[in-house]
């Protein structure tokens, strides 16, 4: 297909679907094509001008949106999404259905099952940047099963949030969240618990009761 760059390497399974222009199995520095496997699931969807490179694995059902960068060493759950123009740098592992929107940063993020990261999220791993042993002192966050960032929120290195969670958004994260419980502001502190939301809507009894 004219504008698809599939590399050296890469495994594509059934209905995958590469919109041009894309570049799947791009190998990273030092590292020669082919070298590093790559995995696309059946039935995903890599948009155009978002790039994959070598030595990723991407569940089957997985959406890569437009202008999104999945770098090497990532591994993205079935039936989850990258939003455009996202950044997934090294070492991130995405849980099946987790919904990242667009303009977030991760880098060696954990996102359990059902996570939900609002736009322009920012998840830091660099204690004391740029620090010459980072390899070493990098702390990557934790995001647990169903918890949820809201917009332009920012979380820093060696953080926790805990399963249900609910972050604000623009807050910034300086230490665990516990589970079941929303943190807003800078710092981000604890308002209440996320079972005490009410719908100002009022067409559900309770926030998040379609979860139970």
């Amino acid at each position: 297909m004219t504008g698809v760059d599939v590399r050296e390497g890469v495994d594509l399974g059934a209905d995958v679907h590469l919109e041009p222009p894309c570049v799947v199995g791009h190998p990273p520095r030092g590292v020669r094509p082919g070298e590093l496997a790559t995995t696309i699931g059946a039935g995903s969807v890599i948009r155009s001008f978002a790039v994959v490179y070598a030595g990723v694995v991407l569940g089957e059902g997985v959406h890569i949106g437009h202008g999104a960068l999945v770098r090497e060493g990532n591994c993205v759950g079935d039936g989850a999404s990258v939003g455009s123009h996202t950044v997934l740098e090294g070492a991130c592992v995405v849980g099946r259905r987790a919904r990242i929107h667009s303009q977030c940063f991760l880098e060696s993020v954990t996102l359990g099952d059902d996570v939900f990261v609002g736009p322009s999220v920012v998840f830091s791993d660099d204690p004391h940047p740029p620090c010459p042993s980072y390899r070493e002192c990098g702390q990557g966050v934790m995001v647990e099963t169903r918890a949820k960032i809201g917009a332009g929120a920012v979380l820093l290195p060696g953080v926790t949030v805990g399963a249900r969670a609910l972050v604000g958004a623009g807050a910034v994260v300086t230490r665990d969240v516990e589970p079941g419980t929303v943190v807003v502001g800078n710092p981000a502190r604890p308002t209440k618990r996320v079972e005490e939301l009410e719908c100002f809507a009022g067409l559900h009894a309770r926030v998040f009761e379609w979860e139970r």
